[in-house]
């Protein structure tokens, strides 16, 4: 018997909640982000008329307001969408314990063992909970039934706001096959650009598609996307608070003023793999590859990754790691808009080395002394806060990354290449990402 797997999605979730405190703003214009002068502001999310005149999520507020000068923009309140989604999440345990969220607007829900205990099939329970959301919470969803997690979040997707779509095993074909390429889970845009130069430019195509035509492309990504456009994906609904194993961390920033040059590049990315390191070493985890994604001016990007000789949690390696993977493949000289460092291959386990007659003696020991010295600041940072300590060449950047007025460095420690300064005398400020 097949599953029965709904994906309910809430409908441009941020500017719903916010609209619950300004009703007389529903039929105008209205997106929820930040407008701070500055060009990190883009938009959150849009109401429908917002849609209507061509707004999208991921604008820059800038554009946006050149599409539509009557635009209302509502600063957003991160707290309250975490409050609303609690409060969802809890409606939907009341019909399953398999309620897996997928982000704070969208969860999955396996009813198949429990179904009976409330509608005769998964359309009358999807619109049971459509009408339920919408009653109680103030805010619409659309919700996608089908045998799987994917044909789910497809017909979720399918039709929008305050829809149900159900998507049966065999009617794939009719329903989810003609739709583009890129409406395929996991397919962005440069995926979704491969995939065309090649002649798939539907979910059809990708399902009929050789596997080896799409390794060749994708790599290993490409057997899953086609597993997932021939209806083949099996992958359970978790438990409901049950956590998903960590794949990745990353950290990315766009910069107040272009990067250009080694030296901007070298700040920049020692910056980024600070947190990235301090998030491994606080899941007990080691990276064995690392990535970077580059953005121009122009907004358009490029990603590379390369595997690490050792598993490490050390900022100084994957710093060392991604600075060479840029350098390898950008001229310094081009202006950088943003950046972003990726932590893959994660593992709770040190990798096993090879050790030479002709490796360094002091190496060893001297990775030992980083390893405390980055613990260390670990603890200063969780005591005193997150800028409590900045590597020399932050406190002296304009780059945008610390927004304390740190006092003058006296007597920095060294540490082969970079200067650690502490800032905690100085007046903190958070930094907005």
């Amino acid at each position: 018997m097949d599953r029965v797997i709904l994906h309910c999605d809430c409908n441009a979730f941020y500017a719903s909640v916010e609209l619950l405190e300004h009703p007389e703003l529903r039929d105008l214009p209205v997106a929820v982000g930040c407008d701070d002068g500055s060009r990190h502001g883009i938009i959150l999310a849009k109401n429908e008329p917002a849609k209507r005149m061509g707004i999208k999520t991921a604008q820059t507020v800038w554009q946006a307001r050149r599409l539509c000068p009557s635009l209302i923009l509502l600063p957003p309140h991160h707290k309250k969408y975490r409050q609303m989604s609690k409060k969802i999440n809890q409606i939907y345990g009341e019909y399953t314990d398999l309620v897996e969220p997928f982000s704070v607007d969208e969860s999955w829900l396996d009813v198949t063992g429990s179904l009976h205990l409330f509608a005769p099939d998964g359309k009358t329970l999807a619109d049971q909970l459509r009408a339920r959301i919408r009653r109680e919470l103030g805010i619409t969803i659309s919700v996608g039934v089908s045998y799987n997690k994917v044909f789910a979040k497809l017909g979720s997707d399918y039709k929008k706001p305050d829809a149900t779509t159900v998507i049966p095993r065999g009617a794939e074909r009719e329903i989810l096959w003609p739709l583009p390429v890129e409406s395929m889970l996991f397919v962005g845009s440069a995926a979704a650009g491969r995939l065309r130069r090649l002649g798939i430019c539907t979910i059809g195509d990708l399902a009929t598609a050789e596997e080896a035509l799409l390794t060749g492309a994708l790599g290993k990504l490409g057997a899953t996307l086609r597993c997932y456009a021939a209806g083949l994906d099996d992958a359970p609904v978790r438990r409901q608070g049950e956590a998903e194993p960590v794949k990745s961390v990353g950290n990315g920033l766009t910069f107040r003023r272009d990067l250009v040059g080694a030296e901007d590049v070298r700040v920049g990315l020692g910056y980024l793999t600070e947190e990235v390191a301090a998030r491994l070493r606080r899941a007990g985890l080691r990276a064995t590859a690392v990535g970077v994604n580059i953005k121009d001016p122009a907004l358009h990007s490029i990603s590379r990754q390369k595997q690490l000789p050792d598993a490490t949690d050390l900022a100084r390696e994957l710093a060392e790691a991604a600075i060479s993977l840029v350098l390898a493949n950008w001229d310094p000289r081009r202006p950088i808009r943003a950046l972003t460092v990726t932590a893959f291959g994660l593992t709770d386990q040190p990798t096993a080395r090879q050790t030479s007659l002709f490796d360094d003696p002091a190496e060893q020991p001297r990775r030992e002394k980083r390893e405390r010295l980055e613990q260390a600041l670990d603890g200063l940072r969780e005591r005193f806060g997150t800028e409590a300590v900045l590597a020399g060449g932050v406190l002296g950047s304009d780059l945008g990354l610390a927004r304390n007025k740190a006092a003058p460095r006296k007597n920095p420690t060294p540490d082969r290449g970079g200067d650690i300064a502490s800032a905690a005398g100085g007046e903190k400020e958070k930094i907005k990402w």
